[in-house]
């Protein structure tokens, strides 16, 4: 082997920076693992200035929280690098491909590439999204309690956004844009009435801001509605194109395309793993930990067994 060869050859390699990769590879690190990280830099939580639910971390910068599980698995000799995984293939080892045309060899694959939030086509949505606009009420709802809600539907399943954000508020409106009156269920209807919450029909034009700060939302018809906080549902695309390639069986859910995984994540192709939103559309910043720290035990362990069946054969 080249001295090359050794440098590009890996125990591990994890793609993707964020919280899953990052557990994942402390855990390796810390097992004395040579492991790589692959950081294209794109957190889905980028647009937040705070995380909140994750003990002894509420209200952390997610920035900040990154930068420390950096310094964290430096410290055990994980290498990290700033690029982007563009190709996977697999022979004995995974090789991976990346955009600044180095190749990275591994016998264990780690991906934990998250997923991309796509929001709704409305005027001044995308530059207020982790501010007044929010998607996500246990991440965001404490901060905003009380104020007026709007809630935006993208599908019919939005109603369960709308009544659950009434823990927060009381003064919640539905707004039904693109999803005709018709296409809630008589039950959906029974629901929001119970929770108080107005439903108004209508395509969303746009939004108010005044001063910096949401102050309502308006309809095509010109019509405004006072409002404090709107919350929609982003739709998900989950970055799995490296699973599919590698023949992972992947399952369609309503949020997209996510890999089949057992419970400490491994897919469908041997050495495969999946993390994070990689894994699964409701993972939240502690959860993508949790799953991470579970990838690299087992990885862990299956290597180490695997090396000592492979000596009691000799």
């Amino acid at each position: 082997m080249t001295q090359k060869d050794s440098q590009d050859s890996y125990e591990v390699v994890v793609v993707g920076g964020g919280t899953a990769g990052l557990s994942a590879a402390l855990v390796l690190g810390r097992a004395r693992r040579r492991t790589l990280v692959v950081d294209a830099g794109e957190p889905r939580n980028a647009p937040a200035a705070h995380m909140h639910g994750y003990l002894s971390r509420d209200g952390m910068p997610p920035a900040d929280f990154l930068a420390v599980g950096r310094e964290e698995i430096a410290r055990y000799g994980v290498e990290l690098v700033r690029d982007r995984a563009v190709d996977v293939g697999k022979e004995e080892d995974f090789a991976v491909v990346l955009a600044s045309g180095r190749t990275v060899r591994a016998r264990r694959l780690v991906i934990a590439t998250g997923l991309k939030d796509e929001l709704p086509k409305v005027e001044g949505l995308a530059e207020r999204f982790g501010r007044d606009v929010l998607h996500c009420p246990y991440c965001h709802g404490w901060e905003v309690r009380d104020q007026a809600f709007g809630v935006l539907a993208t599908t019919p399943m939005s109603v369960h956004q709308a009544l659950i954000v009434t823990q927060w508020s009381k003064d919640v409106t539905f707004f039904l844009h693109e999803v005709a009156e018709r296409e809630l269920s008589d039950e959906d209807l029974r629901r929001l009435a119970a929770a108080g919450v107005d439903v108004v029909p209508g395509e969303v034009s746009g939004l108010v801001v005044d001063d910096d700060r949401l102050t309502g939302v308006r309809l095509a018809d010109g019509t405004t509605h006072d409002r404090e906080v709107l919350f929609v549902a982003p739709r998900a695309v989950p970055r799995t194109d490296l699973l599919a390639r590698l023949g992972a069986e992947m399952n369609e859910t309503p949020f997209g395309s996510y890999p089949v995984i057992d419970e400490r994540g491994q897919t469908t192709v041997p050495g495969l793993w999946a993390a994070g939103n990689a894994s699964g559309f409701a993972e939240q910043v502690v959860n993508a930990a949790s799953r991470g720290y579970r990838a690299g035990a087992t990885i862990n362990g299956e290597l180490l067994m695997t090396d000592l069946d492979a000596a009691v054969r000799v």
